[in-house]
């Protein structure tokens, strides 16, 4: 039998999972959650996948995700780097990844996922980024009350020893590099403190 989860918590990060799993192709076979946490979306994707893999460098995060992936026999979860794991290029039908490209070279992890997918795939990927221009620092003071109250409201928290760090690029740099690394790709930022990249891999 499956091991339930624990009592459900609510961050902003877990508030963009309901548009991850949209995005997830039909007849899904492959999963790669990369930066994957305590294997939250991980869990959540198998619903959509037939196989789902999660990917994180944080051996504290890997454990417990592997705690809780009890009775998910189609789930796996590997710790180790993103950029230099040993995975298979071109056999992720879906690839997500949720507040972790910060954490490493954006152009070298964007290069990857790309690659990691198989042709029809799609990749979504949900990020933080700097406030740099007048515009930007707009949209943030406009939704800092409502990012607050929907905080307090629902009491946001995470899992303990979740690694954070701040982000280096700017807003309009992670949309321009990803604008030329992803042609095509939908860039979309969010009220909480959110950008996304949904890319569609041409089919040959």
């Amino acid at each position: 039998m499956r091991q339930a989860d624990p009592k459900p918590y609510w961050n902003t990060n877990v508030a963009r999972h309901p548009g991850i799993l949209r995005a997830v192709p039909r007849g899904c076979g492959h999963a790669l959650d990369v930066g994957c946490g305590d294997g939250l979306l991980a869990r959540k994707l198998t619903g959509r996948a037939k196989r789902v893999t999660g990917i994180d460098n944080s051996p504290q995060m890997i454990a417990r995700a592997r705690e809780l992936a009890s009775g998910h026999p189609d789930l796996t979860f590997v710790e180790g780097d993103f950029l230099i794991a040993d995975l298979p290029a071109a056999s992720y039908d879906f690839i997500c990844s949720v507040s972790t490209i910060h954490h490493m070279d954006f152009e070298a992890a964007l290069t990857r996922m790309r690659q990691m997918l198989r042709p029809g795939g799609t990749l979504v990927v949900v990020g933080l980024a700097r406030e740099t221009t007048p515009a930007e620092w707009a949209a943030t003071i406009a939704a800092a009350p409502v990012v607050r109250i929907i905080k307090v409201l629902r009491r946001a928290h995470g899992p303990e020893g979740m690694p954070i760090a701040d982000p280096q690029m700017s807003y309009g740099q992670v949309r321009a590099a990803a604008r030329r690394l992803l042609p095509g790709m939908r860039y979309r930022r969010h009220v909480l403190r959110r950008y996304s990249l949904t890319w569609g891999k041409p089919a040959r």
